[in-house]
């Protein structure tokens, strides 16, 4: 079986969580960053004869090195070089969030972007072009509603796209 390593970043409130229990199905191992009291979640889940890891990054709003968050985030994307960064943002909030999207990408990571929470922004009238967005950053970009399972299949599909192009 061929192994695929998602690590999944976000702004805190973003959604971040929502997300890996969706894709894990809550099957999750909690733990601890060496050295740090910072927690990290790491669930697994199989698809289309490949075994997937998930990680949740620590909540952060950049990538700066100034918090534990930021330090494990960066460190993490740069040492461990996941296969993709699933980045999530708070369709509500996205021009903080693009922030730390900027970054990501930034450090060459190979990226999804997911606009989350999307029915939020709905209810408040923000419109936002995903095909306009996904030129711009340069990576895919799915909307979801994960608290309620909406567009996790869209987001799987990007995923198994790119563990495709990773594994030829």
């Amino acid at each position: 079986m061929k192994k695929l390593t998602i690590a999944l970043a976000g702004n805190p409130n973003a959604g971040k969580s929502s997300v890996f229990n969706v894709l894990t199905g809550s099957r999750q191992h909690v733990g601890n960053w060496p050295g740090k009291t910072v927690e990290k979640k790491e669930g697994h889940f199989q698809k289309d004869g490949y075994e997937i890891t998930v990680i949740d990054l620590p909540g952060t709003y950049s990538l700066t090195a100034f918090s534990p968050e930021e330090v494990i985030a960066r460190d993490f994307i740069i040492d461990e070089k996941p296969d993709v960064v699933v980045i999530i943002l708070d369709s509500a909030n996205l021009e903080r969030n693009l922030y730390l999207a900027v970054q990501v990408l930034e450090l060459g990571a190979r990226g999804i972007a997911v606009l989350n929470m999307i029915d939020i922004a709905d209810s408040r009238s923000i419109k936002i072009n995903k095909e306009q967005l996904s030129k711009l950053v340069g990576i895919p970009v799915v909307t979801t509603v994960a608290s309620k399972g909406e567009g996790i299949s869209d987001l799987m599909d990007c995923i198994m796209n790119i563990a495709n192009e990773v594994t030829k």
